[in-house]
């Protein structure tokens, strides 16, 4: 159901769709292992044993849990330099991740990659993209695509509030709605477009979804922190987008507990800010409202804790490309 503010099409809130408390502890178990995923993945690069530039999404791990729980199988997206949750959330093995930021051959992207370039065409994943906003006119072009064939699928971008001010943004969005592309558009606004705060980038950075005026697009506010309310208002604008009715814009509040990138000293973020990031935790929000004990809770570390340990040791154990690999794959 939609009504016209100032010609801007937002969706009623409607009744929360509850989900059994047994999806939610599901839920939960995805967001604990993304957590202790990409700890230790902070551990190794600290150690010297990963290499490259490494974006971990420490506090936003509702967000691709919630969306990617929500996808349909042969649905498709593109993720950001922040791509591990994504690529957790959406099926691919720790291992065959793990391995990939070891830069083995049995990684998802067979050690091409790396951390900002992860793949897995067979889960949907169309790959993360070191450019900012790199991602959109490839799930443009993806949502089209589908709209053409007519087949009940959906193409998602993430990307962050910062990318809202390139022009691939705006040219994407334009399109997606002229054509009418099977499209959702989910911004991870974490008012840090890197280290510059929102207010200092956008004018409308404390309302994202106005960023979809100019397009008339349908536009859904989310609390990114809140699991459940991501599944279901994602369930939503897939729903939207699948039926034909057009692209949706996702404007997904959260909260970035860690900095930019692993080793970043944060030194334009206030200890305040922090402390408020790390009270909105997706993960403990969630076992508080369970009521996971820790009898549980132990239980669950321990299983999660065994895989990504694993994970590790299948990286390390992994094959190494060769000098002559450097030549594959190349179209020149």
């Amino acid at each position: 159901m939609l009504q016209n503010v100032h010609s801007f099409r937002v969706a009623k809130v409607e009744k929360r769709r509850a989900l059994s408390d047994e999806r939610l502890r599901g839920f939960l178990r995805e967001m604990l292992l993304i957590r202790r995923f990409e700890e230790k993945v902070e551990e190794r690069f600290r150690a010297g044993e990963l290499p490259g530039f490494l974006h971990v999404a420490i506090g936003q791990e509702a967000v691709a849990v919630g969306v990617c729980n929500a996808m349909e199988d042969g649905d498709v997206f593109a993720s950001t330099h922040r791509a591990h949750a994504h690529t957790l959330a959406r099926g691919t093995h720790p291992n065959a991740l793990m391995a990939e930021l070891y830069g083995k051959l049995e990684g998802c992207s067979h050690g091409y990659g790396g951390s900002m370039h992860l793949y897995d065409v067979e889960r949907g994943n169309l790959g993360a993209n070191a450019v900012v906003g790199g991602g959109l006119p490839a799930i443009v072009g993806a949502g089209l695509a589908f709209k053409l064939r007519d087949e009940p699928r959906v193409a998602v971008a993430f990307f962050g509030d910062g990318a809202t001010n390139t022009g691939t943004f705006h040219e994407s969005l334009n399109l997606a709605e002229l054509w009418k592309t099977r499209c959702v558009f989910v911004c991870e606004n974490n008012e840090w477009a890197e280290s510059t705060p929102g207010w200092q980038h956008s004018p409308v950075f404390d309302d994202m979804s106005k960023r979809a005026v100019a397009f008339d697009m349908r536009s859904i506010k989310v609390d990114g922190q809140d699991v459940e309310e991501v599944y279901d208002r994602a369930r939503e604008a897939l729903e939207h987008a699948r039926s034909g009715e057009g692209p949706v814009f996702l404007d997904v509040e959260t909260s970035r507990m860690h900095g930019h990138y692993i080793g970043d000293p944060q030194v334009y973020r206030s200890k305040e800010d922090r402390d408020e990031a790390a009270e909105r935790d997706p993960i403990v929000l969630l076992r508080e409202r369970l009521g996971v004990g820790d009898e549980d809770w132990d239980a669950l570390e321990t299983e999660v804790h065994e895989i990504v340990e694993a994970s590790v040791e299948f990286a390390k154990s992994g094959t190494d490309p060769q000098p002559e690999d450097a030549l594959k794959n190349i179209y020149a």
